[in-house]
């Protein structure tokens, strides 16, 4: 089974979010598709699915295998013309937000076993095909967890599981890697590489260059809705030849050079949070126990360790967000009411859904008293117009509903920022100018960081010190 799509044009109203004239993708080979953030990677992906949202229209061919379709045909569309009879069956979606996908009221291996062919409700073997699949993914022992209680890199982990079990041939994967620390991508390559070998077909919308270069096959660089470069991956990821590429491989932590950085923490400063003896277990198992440390004004905290070890966790318990099973958290005079914000590793689920950004910025403007000049100018710093908040969170990207959020989490003036995987979905040359932005202002206001991530170089670039889980 190919897969060939020509003249690809994605649109929402007179704006084009997508301009692809080809996409190619032969049996046993990979197509990964990376550039900039808000390009129409992801927007591609649910044009040949089939599952754009309702305000967006595309047109061009596609053609799976020996069936064609007109992508201008809603693929939920019973009848001849729609790749509804595909759905997880010949082609399957791992979409960008896991947690948006899973369903909080059943557990993981119940939905998982859904996927799995010739599933009922009491299916014994849809049950073992859950549990061989989650052991598969390393997460063996999570099948009773509810996808609340998962790590964001376990929740993509379960996302996975449940989209491949079915058997499609055709796996469109959006940020598959995103919260995951390297062993567990290396361990996902290795599945999807596995998939190749087995005559599958891969499409790939990816920031994670290392996972690029790994899938192998073919590489698409997306900006500004057009592709500007590709070719194979060998040749496209080391010697580019279009001049975004090369900055898109030159925006590494590792080589920033900013103002902000410094070689050491400042000394003696006052004390915003200390903890002491914090210990919390989910049903899948403890995920940390008799944990003690502090947060000083102005200081700059990694806290770093593999998917699952309890980071997200902890951040959230420093904030009063989770309710420990033992030991204490204070706060300082400085870490008053609404002075310590979060930065969420899916923005999706820390805006209103039905309402526009534009709104849910403004209650939070009127009530830290802050002006629409200062939200405009936040904005331009991250690459963003004043205008795209008058669209819902759905209708914007990823990267965009991220950076959006850390111009939401420093209105209030904040004394401590928690940024959990905060540039996860961005790509490398985005997330150096929202890095920038994000700790330019950190670094004017005297506010500490708490920071999340799985890159190391990122770690080093950004904190004084390392927490590792």
């Amino acid at each position: 089974m190919n897969l060939k799509a020509t003249g690809v044009v994605v649109r929402t109203g007179s704006l084009v979010l997508a301009d692809v004239p080809e996409v190619r993708i032969e049996a046993g080979r990979a197509l990964s598709i990376v550039g900039e953030s808000g390009s129409g990677k992801s927007v591609l992906a649910h044009a040949l699915m089939g599952t754009l949202p309702a305000e967006l229209a595309a047109v061009g061919s596609l053609t799976v295998g020996d069936e064609s379709f007109d992508l201008a045909d809603r693929g939920g569309r019973s009848g001849r013309g729609g790749r509804r009879k595909l759905w997880g069956r010949e082609v399957a979606l791992l979409p960008q937000e896991p947690a948006l996908a899973l369903d909080p009221t059943m557990r993981v291996r119940a939905q998982v076993a859904e996927g799995a062919p010739g599933w009922s409700p009491r299916s014994v073997t849809a049950g073992r095909a859950a549990d061989h699949r989650l052991g598969q993914v390393g997460l063996a022992d999570a099948g009773r967890a509810y996808p609340h209680t998962l790590s964001g890199g376990m929740a993509q982990r379960v996302a996975y599981a449940a989209a491949t079990i079915g058997g499609a041939r055709l796996l469109i994967l959006d940020e598959p890697s995103k919260g995951l620390d390297r062993a567990s991508v290396d361990q996902l390559a290795d599945l999807l590489l596995s998939h190749l070998d087995g005559g599958g077909l891969l499409l790939t919308i990816t920031h994670d260059l290392r996972l690029a270069r790994r899938l192998g096959g073919e590489v698409m660089v997306m900006r500004e809705a057009a592709v500007v470069e590709s070719g194979p991956a060998e040749e496209v990821l080391t010697t580019p030849t279009g001049d975004y590429t090369q900055r898109l491989l030159a925006a590494e932590p590792s080589r920033w050079d900013h103002s902000w950085m410094r070689s050491q923490a400042p000394g003696g400063s006052e004390l915003l949070v200390g903890a002491s003896g914090l210990a919390k277990a989910y049903a899948h198992g403890p995920v940390f126990e008799g944990l003690d440390l502090e947060i000083r004004a102005g200081e700059r905290v990694a806290i770093t360790g593999p998917s699952g070890a309890g980071k997200t966790t902890l951040g959230n318990a420093l904030l009063g967000l989770t309710r420990l099973d033992a030991g204490s958290v204070t706060y300082g005079e400085g870490a008053g009411r609404g002075r310590l914000q979060k930065l969420y590793q899916d923005p999706a689920l820390s805006f209103p859904q039905q309402v526009s950004l534009e709104k849910a910025l403004g209650d939070v403007m009127r009530r830290h008293g802050v002006g629409e000049a200062e939200v405009r100018a936040s904005l331009e710093r991250l690459g963003l117009p004043y205008e795209i908040l008058r669209r819902r969170p759905g209708q914007v990207s990823g990267g965009e509903l991220q950076r959006i959020a850390v111009v939401r989490a420093m209105l209030p003036r904040p004394a401590l920022v928690f940024a959990d995987e905060a540039t996860s979905r961005l790509d490398l040359v985005t997330q150096e100018q929202t890095v920038d932005a994000l700790m330019s202002e950190i670094a004017e206001s005297g506010a500490a960081l708490l920071l999340v991530t799985h890159d190391t170089e990122l770690s080093a670039a950004v904190a004084d010190r390392e927490i590792a889980l």
